[in-house]
């Protein structure tokens, strides 16, 4: 499993580096780490502009009635993301990550 974390300043600190490498070992994904990240890239980050949505979607197609019932529901819903979902959002990445290179960092959405 990776961790990818969002730029908060609190979450690259020392103390919050520290508990990443140890608990992810090198996979985690975020400003002064093993795969540094850009701040504030939304654009560039599956997750955000699409995964996180579906997998909300998934969830909450009946209302969880328990925390046991919510995290149930998010576990299942995570394992069972289809695989074609899953590389269509490759898929976009990959081209999110072209118009970045080809706009030289600049913002892009509006191009996509």
């Amino acid at each position: 499993m990776w961790f990818q974390h969002d730029g908060c300043p609190a979450h690259y600190s020392a103390v919050a580096r520290e508990v990443l490498n140890r608990n992810f070992n090198g996979r985690w994904i975020g400003r002064f780490g093993p795969v540094n990240w850009p701040a504030r890239s939304p654009d560039l980050t599956s997750p955000d502009f699409f995964l996180w949505g579906y997998l909300k979607d998934q969830v909450y197609k009946e209302i969880p009635t328990t925390r046991e019932d919510m995290i149930l529901r998010i576990i299942n819903a995570c394992a069972n993301i289809p695989e074609d979902t899953l590389l269509r959002c490759e898929e976009s990445f990959k081209t999110r990550i072209n118009k970045c290179i080809e706009v030289q960092g600049h913002h892009f959405e509006h191009l996509l």
